[in-house]
């Protein structure tokens, strides 16, 4: 991070890791004061132009009142993304600085005030990106492959699940694909950010904003919100996100059914994210989390 940095045109004075999951997340702080976020692509699957994709989003995204989002930061070349060979690993690794977003992360326990805001902001963001045209250079992940761009370690010879449980969800994933194509015959696509909970927006002076758009893609709104809807405990909570949403523009129109099947969905990447992941404290769930997974698993299949 430290050489890296020296290619943009901000003198550090202090660099200190806060996240590491699929990605190096550093928090800067500059000689002039100012703070920076600053994120190195470790061992997230996205090409150099899904980050520039990501990037050109956030950078539209930021330029409107209606979403409070950081500002991206380009190195002394001009670039937004860049790129530097990582000799320990003997592959390129991309890197974005963004500016920093004040107050505290809504985290896994939303207020129904905070949850209407970030349902605002998502619908938002929804009507924003109808009108948006993503750079030639550019490019960002279609969210009807099952897997998200993510290695497949749940159906194929890499899979450590017992014969019976992998049959299981090849048979769920099955019903997923096909469910979703028929969402995506039916409701037009655009950008959503495919990973809206509490622990990627921020709350500062009764405002939400909203940042780590490194799972942004072309998907369907009620992705987005069956995303969000999969980390809240309550009806309650369920509802203020709805409500939320349904200030600024109508909801998309779903069956519950393909809700369920949304949320079945998002159970199942995190299953394949925590085979994967290399963050110690994630994978320790694994064992209850896939026992718990699969019995939901057969209860969708059953339904």
């Amino acid at each position: 991070a430290a050489d890296v940095l020296k290619l943009y045109p901000v003198e550090i004075k202090e660099v200190s890791l806060v996240n590491y999951e699929n990605n190096a997340t550093f928090k800067l702080i500059a000689k002039d004061g100012a703070h920076y976020a600053f994120r190195i692509n470790v061992n997230s699957p996205r090409s150099k132009s899904n980050v520039e994709g990501e990037v050109a989003w956030v950078k539209f995204l930021n330029n409107s009142d209606l979403v409070q989002t950081a500002r991206p930061i380009a190195n002394k070349q001009g670039s937004y993304v860049t790129t530097f060979f990582h000799q320990e690993s003997d592959r390129d690794l991309y890197t974005v600085m963004y500016s920093w977003l004040e107050g505290e992360d809504v985290g896994d326990e939303p207020t129904p005030t905070q949850l209407h805001a970030l349902g605002a902001a998502m619908a938002h963001m929804h009507n924003l990106s109808v009108d948006f045209d993503l750079p030639s250079n550019c490019q960002v992940p279609i969210l009807n492959d099952p897997f998200w761009g993510s290695p497949d370690l749940l159906r194929g010879d890499e899979s450590q699940l017992s014969d019976e449980y992998k049959k299981l969800v090849i048979e769920a994933f099955a019903e997923i694909s096909r469910r979703t194509n028929d969402l995506y015959q039916e409701t037009k696509s655009h950008l959503i950010h495919a990973d809206l909970h509490g622990w990627n927006v921020k709350w500062h002076l009764d405002q939400i904003s909203v940042f780590d758009f490194d799972d942004c893609g072309i998907g369907v709104p009620i992705q987005d919100l069956a995303t969000a809807l999969y980390y809240l405990d309550t009806p309650d909570q369920d509802q203020a996100l709805l409500e939320g949403y349904k200030s600024v523009k109508a909801l998309p129109v779903y069956e519950e059914s393909d809700l369920q099947m949304l949320l079945m969905h998002r159970r199942l990447l995190l299953l394949n994210y925590l085979y994967e992941t290399p963050d110690a404290e994630h994978a320790s769930i694994l064992p209850e989390y896939l026992e718990e997974s699969i019995r939901r698993v057969k209860v969708f299949l059953e339904k």
